[in-house]
């Protein structure tokens, strides 16, 4: 073995660690004189019993523990040796790097056929290079931490906010039922009281026609016991000279008796407007909305109101000019208000044969063609009546209800937040008869077709 490995192998010796067995890292010399590893050391007296800390070189115990100052010299010379590694081909020290290969190389590995034509640098020059990358990447590093910081900060603020809004909202709807439940239980109050109100003058009234009718059966029976004996009577005399009976008014009865005795249900229509009109208030709805038709839309084979508010069939053109908004095929017209918001509800009525189709369309729906009929598209929806009987149409699909139409009355129902239009036939009781769920993209007019199939067919709008 040489001289220079042999000094070598001293060397290495000298600046392995006795804790860890390796060579320094970051060395710390005690006041003993013994060095160790920073983190060896540290560690080790970490894991002592009873905080004695003493040197695992030779034993000697410090009352205190020591500070751990760097050994400088120690230092240096690990750096060196490290720096200074021997190419294990050529046994000589590594002062190159070739950046193709990514690895450090002796003067003849980089005379050698395995890098001929590689960028080779020296390792001072490559040390410096990686560590300005490095540190471009730490800059980089450190502004997305930062801007992950930020963010995080904004989210928290973010989710604070919300939980706020939601405690808010949380009270203010707390706050709306409440209001609601009030306001409803008011509302039950006044119809019940309406229902008594009206059932106590029904019976007021029937109990007078009772009373009025237990006299008339009284004096009915009377007459009929007279009758009789008459009737039974053996003295001719007696029974011709009796004149009574031979009143023209004896067997005449008051023509009003036979309505009074007519049932007399208890009247809840009043009751049920007052039900309709506040629960439309409280569900804020104008209960009915007002609509007018605009005759602008209006096709030359209906005829309009005056007052804008109905429409009937019509057997003579009437002349009105072709524009681009009227309906040319289909005696059809729409409203001139549209609703883009909110809920509304209108009433509509017309003969009890009426045939009929009415509902909600966008403004651009078309005005000639199969496709501008009333829920021949996707722009309408509405409901028809024809042979007594109601069907609903949009986007072409056109349905049977199995409700027989008894009503000379119907409503509809919108509240375009929700995407809900409904329709009700009116009578002593609602009736529900269609809703469609729909997506709202434009604001809606009510729209109405007549047919020419029965004369009487005039429909309004209330």
């Amino acid at each position: 073995m040489s001289s220079t490995f042999m000094a070598s192998a001293d060397l290495r010796d000298e600046l392995t660690c006795c804790i860890c067995t390796d060579i320094y890292i970051d060395p710390v010399t005690l006041t003993c004189g013994h060095s160790f590893c920073r983190i060896c050391i540290t560690k080790t007296w970490d894991n002592q019993e009873e905080r004695e800390y003493s040197c695992p070189a030779c034993r000697h115990k410090f009352r205190v523990r020591p500070e751990l100052k760097r050994a400088l010299g120690l230092h240096n010379i690990v750096e060196r040796i490290v720096w200074k590694r021997e190419c294990s081909l050529h046994k000589k020290v590594l002062e190159y790097y070739c950046c193709q290969d990514m690895t450090c190389i002796c003067a003849s590995c980089r005379l050698a056929v395995e890098h001929g034509g590689h960028q080779v640098e020296t390792l001072t020059e490559a040390s410096e290079k990686k560590k300005e990358k490095l540190k471009n990447i730490l800059g980089k590093l450190t502004l997305a931490r930062e801007e992950t910081e930020k963010t995080l900060e904004n989210l928290q603020g973010h989710k604070t906010q919300v939980k706020r809004n939601a405690a808010e909202l949380a009270e203010q709807i707390t706050d709306l039922i409440k209001g609601i439940k009030e306001r409803l239980e008011s509302l039950e109050k006044r119809a019940m009281s309406e229902i008594s109100r009206q059932e106590e003058r029904v019976s007021r009234r029937v109990l007078g026609l009772i009373g009025k009718l237990d006299s008339k059966k009284e004096e009915l029976s009377r007459k009929m016991e007279h009758i009789q004996e008459m009737c039974n009577m053996t003295d001719l005399l007696t029974f011709l000279q009796e004149q009574e009976s031979d009143r023209v008014d004896y067997c005449d009865t008051e023509e009003g008796d036979k309505a009074d005795t007519e049932r007399h249900d208890i009247e809840v229509h009043d009751a049920r407007m007052i039900f309709l009109q506040d629960s439309g208030k409280l569900l804020g709805v104008r209960t009915p909305t007002d609509v007018l038709l605009d005759i602008n839309t209006a096709s030359n084979f209906i005829s309009l109101s005056v007052d804008l508010k109905s429409l009937s069939w019509s057997e003579i053109n009437q002349g009105r000019p072709e524009t681009p908004e009227r309906f040319q095929d289909y005696p059809q017209v729409l409203s001139s208000k549209s609703f883009s918001s909110g809920r509304h509800y209108w009433e509509l009525g017309g003969s009890i044969s009426a045939r009929w189709i009415a509902g909600l369309a966008y403004p651009s729906i078309d005005r000639r063609g199969d496709k501008s009929e009333i829920g021949n598209n996707n722009k309408s929806w509405g409901l028809g009546r024809r042979l007594h009987k109601y069907y609903i149409n949009h986007d072409s699909k056109e349905t049977q209800l199995l409700h027989s139409t008894s009503s000379q009355r119907f409503g509809i129902f919108l509240d375009y937040e929700a995407g809900r239009l409904s329709f009700y036939e009116l009578g002593v009781q609602i009736r529900p008869l269609h809703t469609f769920n729909a997506t709202f993209t434009e604001p809606l007019h009510f729209i109405m077709r007549v047919f020419n199939s029965i004369p009487d067919n005039d429909v309004c709008g209330c």
